[in-house]
Order: C-alpha cells, then structure tokens, then sequence
C-alpha cells in the first residue's frame, strides 16, 4: 500500500517535471530539482517498501516501471521541447518500453516484465539529464551554462548510443 502511494507521489509529479523542463520560467531551478529529487527518492524507496511489507507483485512492478517511464519520457521530452537535448532520446525511451513490455507478456507469455542488463542500466541513468538540466538551472551556475550544456549533450547522446544497443539487444536475444 505504502510502495503504491510513493509510485502515485512520482506519476503525479511527472506535470510539473515535464512542464518545468519544458518552460524554464515556470519554476526556478531549485525547485525543479526538488521535484526531480522526489521522484527519485520515491522510485528508490517504493521497491525496497514492497520487498519489506511483502505486498511486491507482477502488477506493481508494472506500476512503478510505467511510472517512471512516463517521468523521464515526459521530463525528457520537455527538455528536448526547451532544446536542451535532442528528441530522438525520449522517441526512443518510447519505442525501448514498448518493445519490453511487448516482449516480456506476449513474446515470452511471462506474468511479469523481463529486464535486461542493458535495459535495467538505463533506465537508471535516464534520471541523469534530468538533474543535470535542473542543476544547470540554478543561479549559482549561471556563469557555466556552456558547460552543463556540453555535459547534457553528451550524456544525452551516450543514452541514445545504450537505448539503441538496448533494443537491438533485446530484438535479437530471443534468437539466441
């Protein structure tokens, strides 16, 4: 129950992530990353909460994998908006989740979602543009901009290069 409202918490904060990285002005830089901080404290804590209680299931985990696909696939699809990284990431976030989710029930008829390495990684690291895009907004580093600009960039592409690598892997293990 706990885990639950922790992964409602995240699904209801992907609005005003999304929109905050979408429009730069809608809120100051810190709490952006207040808001981005919580979805990440709640994604880490509401999976050890369903392990302790005993209440984890197939389902939930499909609640909190689909939740957190819509806060970096909404953050990240704002930033791309505000032209902070390119759109080709949160089109392939999309693209990534479907095929796992497509593959884990009907391809493998499994009752509960199959994670690769590669997959499991980046779904991770996903959150990292979004607190390097929130911090970069802060007023202390204002005189860096160039900086966290290069650094999002980069990031950004090497999510890219993993999310491909991801879905050709996925795509050609049940080959194998």
């Amino acid at each position: 129950m706990i885990a639950h409202l922790l992964t409602s918490f995240r699904l209801i904060l992907v609005v005003p992530v999304s929109l905050g990285l979408a429009q730069p002005e809608l809120f100051p830089g810190l709490w952006l990353l207040i808001f981005i901080g919580l979805g990440i404290a709640t994604d880490y804590f509401d999976g050890i909460v369903a392990r302790l209680s005993e209440t984890a299931s197939p389902k939930g985990r499909l609640f909190d994998h689909t939740t957190d696909f819509l806060f970096v696939t909404g953050g990240l699809g704002g930033a791309a908006l505000a032209g902070d990284i390119s759109i080709v990431l949160p089109i392939l976030i999309v693209c990534a989740f479907t095929q796992y989710v497509l593959d884990s029930y009907w391809m493998h008829r499994e009752k509960d979602l199959r994670m690769s390495r590669l997959g499991r990684w980046n779904g991770i690291l996903y959150f990292v543009p979004l607190v390097l895009i929130s911090a970069s907004r802060l007023d202390v580093m204002a005189n860096s901009s160039h900086l966290w600009s290069t650094g999002i960039l980069l990031v950004s592409y090497g999510l890219i290069l993993s999310t491909v690598a991801s879905i050709i892997d996925r795509a050609i293990s049940p080959r194998q």
